[in-house]
């Protein structure tokens, strides 16, 4: 930091230099632009790590416009005052950090303001050029999820800045950094949680699998999928897909390996045998392809549903699978959908649940969903309760792109958690127990498309 000038002649005085007949502008000149060196110097030479802000940066007070400021670029259209621009990243060991930016102004001059925990330095920002901002050193004190804020204070041009990225420093040596280097869309999504279900012992021909959810209130995130009964062919659970819509979604995959729905053989393709009312069916691809359906269905947090997904081979190479919706309000199980998938004989196996977000623009906000009473039918029609589950997670967190995943249990149930850089983070692989409930599900079978 820069002396002021009372400081600098009480520096001179205390070093014996004031009596002497030294012009006092000359060292003054020394002395500024050896500290303005000083200065850029060490925080050019330790600012090693390079944190792209177009992966790992979010509006955290206008989530729906992040698309729209933070682009494939980086932060480029950054023209409204009261956005926060925050980028997390992850540090592996306490220490002091040197941080700055990597940053310029399309004309004029621009004031930011660049934030890391409670302190904040306004950067006057001219250079049109990219070039590296030195903003200061700070203190870590704990490994785990911090981020800077950035936030625009006056401009001349019609956008405060564009930043590639957020550059970081460390004393010592070694990596010191965890963030989203590559991949990033599934990086800015953040991490896909899963519990891993065990057929029961002894239990070989699954054809029913039970499960129910309950999202607490707050925990409805736009862009959350509850997935409550999968299995290798398939999944079935719901959905926030906007402010105003929800859905229930079952959908299974066609035998024949694309993400086009189009490439499938008509041999291949998932036929659609029953739907339910006012279900929509189709057929969907990008992550494998197949038959879809989903229901529009106001679910509320802090509401317990039921979830029936069942599978069984007709004997001719084919299998049908029925998706069943419990619905609380009506008392009643609705159908979602019955399909059959060819080149298949199998009853379920490969049971699971997930938790993953769909929509990066909300990446950074905190998730949570419970899943409570496990229960399978084997094909003699007999209930089996399963209380225990492996915990897992997809490619984002397993190479530590983010590391804002956990899962546990709650009494008689487990819970998933993803997304919003929280620090409770357990192993991949993760052995579960819930307690017993003792009370299989009562369903009258018969009575299920009636």
């Amino acid at each position: 930091m820069i002396e002021t000038d009372t400081e600098l002649l009480y520096k001179l005085k205390v070093m014996g230099f004031l009596g002497k007949r030294i012009n006092y502008l000359v060292m003054l000149c020394i002395f500024f632009f050896g500290q303005v060196y000083q200065g850029r110097a060490i925080g050019e030479q330790q600012l090693t790590v390079s944190i792209p802000t177009k992966g790992n940066s979010w509006l955290i007070n206008d989530i729906l416009e992040t698309s729209s400021v933070i682009t494939s670029k980086g932060i480029e259209n950054w023209s409204d005052p009261k956005h926060i621009i925050r980028t997390f990243f992850y540090v592996e060991r306490p220490g002091k950090l040197f941080l700055g930016i990597k940053a310029n102004v399309r004309s004029g001059t621009s004031l930011v303001q660049v934030s890391f925990g409670a302190d904040s330095k306004k950067i006057n920002l001219s250079n049109t050029d990219q070039e590296d901002i030195y903003i200061g050193e700070f203190a870590v004190n704990t490994i785990g999820y911090y981020f800077v804020d950035i936030q625009g204070l006056q401009k001349d041009a019609n956008v405060f800045a564009e930043v590639n990225a957020v550059l970081l420093g460390y004393e010592g040596t070694g990596d010191f950094a965890k963030y989203v280097k590559d991949d990033f869309y599934f990086g800015r999504r953040g991490p896909s949680t899963h519990l891993i279900f065990d057929n029961p012992e002894g239990v070989d021909e699954v054809e029913w699998f039970y499960n129910e959810i309950e999202i607490s209130e707050g925990n409805d995130v736009i862009g959350s999928y509850y997935m409550a009964a999968g299995c290798k062919e398939g999944y079935f659970g719901i959905q926030v897909n906007s402010p105003t819509e929800r859905r229930i979604l079952f959908s299974i995959w066609s035998p024949f390996q694309t993400d086009n729905p189009k490439a499938i053989p008509e041999d291949q393709k998932i036929t659609l045998l029953k739907k339910g009312d006012k279900v929509n069916t189709g057929e969907f691809g990008n992550e494998g392809s197949g038959g879809q359906s989903y229901k529009v269905y106001d679910w509320k947090t802090n509401t317990r549903y039921g979830f029936l997904l069942g599978a069984k081979p007709t004997g001719n190479n084919t299998t049908i699978y029925s998706a069943y919706f419990y619905n609380p309000e009506m008392e009643e199980w609705d159908l979602i959908a019955r399909f059959e998938r060819p080149k298949t004989n199998t009853y379920l196996k490969g049971l699971y649940s997930f938790l993953e977000n769909f929509v990066p623009n909300t990446g950074a906000i905190e998730r949570r969903g419970d899943y409570f009473n496990q229960w399978v039918k084997d094909a003699d029609g007999k209930w089996h309760e399963i209380t225990e589950a492996r915990f897992s997670a997809d490619a984002t967190a397993r190479k530590d792109a983010r590391l804002d995943y956990s899962g546990g249990t709650n009494g008689q149930g487990f819970y998933l958690k993803n997304c919003g850089f929280t620090n409770d983070k357990i192993e991949i692989g993760t052995h579960l127990l819930r307690e017993k409930s003792n009370a299989p599900p009562s369903i009258d079978f018969s009575a299920l498309d009636n």
